[in-house]
């Protein structure tokens, strides 16, 4: 990750901690399955135009953001929403729970798991071309997720040679950062994203978020970083935007 966490130091994280800040309060019991569950699917209210795949943060579920996004109506996208598969934790003392990828460290030099994040990054790939099968094109999908599922969401954009049609990114940071910065990007350079972010976030502080916006925008010029009075979750402004911004980008290709 990119910096440190002042908050809550170099501690250990039980499992209240983990689920009810980085899950958002929403979090799902324990399971022995390495597997992925059929993902939460809002079909659109009317023609099926564009799709957003959209992950959740660590120890979370994919029904919680789909009743969320869901409640926006947006009339011609499909909304997706993959749950991780159940995964130990290494911040966690090992212990189970949805996540896209191993998390090992608070500070700026804790190791980060570049095979998970891969591992999670095909599973996105997959879902994309999923939709792709179903007759839309990948300039009209749009792939976005919530701190850790922000984080792959990432990620996969800048990593993976087919136009994507926009990208959302709530309350996270950018994963491998330092590859970015020494190898540049190649992939969805004239991307739109939009970037949102609490200034009360005691998880990913706000600095972390800072980091990323910085990073992105230096080989983005499509790039937007807003900020909400919030903590680690998600602000009704925020979706608001996030609305908008989906109207103006992969509803219009």
């Amino acid at each position: 990750m990119m910096a440190t966490v002042n908050v809550i130091g170099a501690r250990r994280l039980n499992l209240h901690w983990i689920c009810s800040v980085l899950a958002t309060n929403r979090c799902m019991g324990t399971s022995s399955s390495q597997d992925m569950s059929p993902p939460e699917i809002i079909q659109p209210q009317g023609q099926h135009t564009a799709s957003l795949i959209f992950l959740h943060g660590l120890g979370d579920t994919g029904k919680g953001w789909s009743d969320t996004l869901g409640s926006l109506r947006l009339k011609n996208i499909k909304i997706i929403c993959p749950t991780a598969p159940i995964k130990p934790v290494t911040l966690n003392a090992g212990m189970q729970m949805p996540s896209w990828f191993d998390i090992r460290g608070l500070s700026p030099d804790s190791p980060e798991d570049e095979e998970g994040i891969k591992q999670a990054t095909a599973k996105l790939q997959a879902l994309i071309a999923e939709e792709e099968k179903l007759g839309i094109p990948t300039e009209r999908i749009a792939i976005g997720g919530f701190s850790q599922g922000g984080a792959v969401a990432l990620y996969t954009a800048y990593t993976t040679n087919k136009r994507l049609g926009a990208l959302l990114a709530f309350s996270t940071w950018m994963p491998l950062h330092k590859r970015f910065t020494s190898q540049g990007v190649k992939y969805n350079v004239e991307m739109p994203v939009l970037q949102c972010h609490g200034t009360e976030d005691p998880v990913v502080p706000l600095r972390w978020g800072q980091m990323t916006s910085q990073l992105v925008s230096s080989f983005f010029t499509k790039h937007t970083f807003k900020t909400y009075p919030m903590m680690h979750s998600s602000h009704p402004q925020e979706l608001e935007d996030a609305k908008s911004f989906l109207t103006e980008t992969v509803l219009k290709q």
